[in-house]
């Protein structure tokens, strides 16, 4: 195989970023549209004139039996995930998922094994897994410089209460949960692979601000390595978006803010900014799930069993919340 032929489920904005990626990989032709909203064809044939032929699908299913693809990228509501990546499975087609990946950690368990079963690759679009700033971070606590990790503190701000409003995301019947299961699925995801630690028991306070889903979340994890951390979601924020890391190990500490990273190791009392220059080089999911599919490398950046390690935290907390702020135990969500 010389080029992975892509069938597009889903072109909206976030679908046309993934277009927009696509044209930077010489290895990747897109060969299908499936999206049943005209306008938003329309948008994509506007955008990027070089797909004007490309055949169109109202119907997924169609567009999977006659497009003849070698993968699929889903960018559709949150609750048709898996079916629609059941299917694709099913058509021969591997799989890049955007978060957060399907409907609850059941199914996550179910497409996952049955991908490996019919022998095709799955993957997520978590692109933190694949920037300069946050696999440096990863490098850093891997290495050991910052020694044991004994607590974090993540947070991130978004106007996403009124940014979302009206839209399918703030409808639970179709995004399967609110801002913690949106954007705040990127935080919890990237904090869990920067440090490799496993979450134990959670508790949670969950505010939905009046809509069917959470908007504000206060999140409380403790980690089988004894760790503690806090994760706090702000969806009703007036700004548009801010983020903060802060890992602080018993030999140093690194915080990350809005990309900027600063670190104090062993012995320093101070922190110190590191440079751009020392990052890492980034990319994306398209270019990386290129790869995988031709071989060029073994797994994904971001395999399926992140979105299935993320979507048992996830729950957790909508549970925790539910109960009153109990502390729940990963130990007691079983999956089958």
């Amino acid at each position: 195989m010389e080029k992975v032929r892509f069938l597009m489920i889903g072109v909206g904005g976030m679908g046309r970023e993934h277009i927009r990626r696509l044209q930077d990989v010489p290895e990747a032709e897109i060969v299908g549209l499936a999206d049943p909203s005209a306008e938003s064809v329309a948008q994509v044939k506007m955008s990027f004139p070089q797909l004007e032929n490309v055949p169109v699908y109202t119907d997924y299913r169609e567009a999977i039996a006659q497009s003849n693809a070698d993968a699929g990228i889903i960018v559709s509501p949150h609750r048709l995930h898996f079916e629609q990546g059941m299917a694709c499975l099913d058509g021969g087609l591997h799989v890049l998922m955007e978060k957060p990946f399907v409907d609850g950690s059941v199914n996550a368990a179910r497409i996952i094994a049955h991908a490996e079963s019919v022998g095709m690759h799955l993957a997520i679009a978590y692109q933190r897994h694949l920037m300069g700033p946050f696999i440096y971070i990863r490098d850093l606590v891997q290495s050991g410089a910052l020694g044991k990790i004994n607590f974090i503190t993540a947070y991130q701000a978004q106007n996403w209460l009124e940014l979302a409003a009206g839209t399918w995301r703030q409808k639970l019947a179709l995004s399967c949960g609110g801002q913690l299961n949106d954007s705040g699925s990127h935080l919890l995801d990237v904090v869990v692979w920067m440090t490799g630690l496993e979450p134990e028991s959670v508790s949670a306070f969950i505010d939905n601000r009046g809509t069917e889903v959470d908007i504000d979340s206060a999140v409380t994890v403790r980690f089988r390595e004894g760790a503690v951390g806090t994760f706090n979601v702000v969806g009703s924020a007036s700004i548009g978006w801010h983020e903060d890391v802060s890992i602080h190990g018993e030999y140093g500490t690194v915080l990350f803010r809005n990309n900027r990273i600063w670190v104090a190791k062993a012995g320093q009392t101070e922190l110190a900014e590191v440079p751009e220059s020392e990052l890492p080089a980034s990319s994306d999911p398209n270019r990386d799930f290129v790869d995988l599919v031709l071989g060029r490398i073994s797994e994904a950046a971001a395999p399926s069993t992140c979105g299935l390690r993320i979507a048992r935290l996830t729950e957790a907390a909508w549970r925790s919340a539910a109960e009153g702020c109990r502390v729940v135990s990963l130990l007691e969500e079983t999956v089958v």
